[in-house]
């Protein structure tokens, strides 16, 4: 399946979520999965698609940089991903608050899952690409989870 599967996928949405681990494989040129969210974040650049992720992404993704006192890390996530073409970030409102509360009651996700989630819901994205299993819970967006891929 690999790239091509994922080339299918993209070609069925106009507006994607992303989960953190994609900004993490990217950044970090995870051998394993950096031909795949290199194709992504390719897609996004040259397509008149979009796609969305939580602010709670940032939050997710300096953790390590701060723990480890690493600025470089951190400045490599602070410049690059604010900036990505076609990318929004979207921070919690109330009603993105209820929906993450309601997606948590139903699928048993955890906080930051639900409320990556209830940003993909709330900003219209058809499909969330991730490398958690968990979001398969949801049953209003296409979960793509990106080890499946390899299969």
């Amino acid at each position: 399946m690999g790239i091509e599967g994922l080339r299918a996928i993209l070609r069925r949405h106009q507006r994607i979520a992303l989960d953190t681990s994609i900004f993490i494989y990217q950044l970090q040129a995870n051998a394993r999965y950096v031909d795949l969210t290199d194709h992504i974040f390719s897609w996004l650049e040259r397509s008149p698609a979009s796609a969305v992720t939580s602010t709670i992404t940032m939050t997710e993704l300096l953790v390590q940089p701060f723990r480890e006192g690493d600025e470089r890390l951190l400045n490599s996530f602070l410049s690059l991903i604010p900036a990505f073409p076609n990318l929004n970030w979207i921070a919690p409102d109330l009603e993105i608050a209820i929906l993450a509360a309601q997606l948590r009651a139903l699928h048993r996700l955890r906080t930051p899952d639900a409320l990556q989630a209830a940003t993909a819901v709330r900003s219209q994205a058809t499909a969330l690409i991730t490398n958690d299993p968990d979001f398969d819970r949801l049953s209003n967006l296409e979960v793509v989870v990106l080890d499946r891929l390899f299969s």
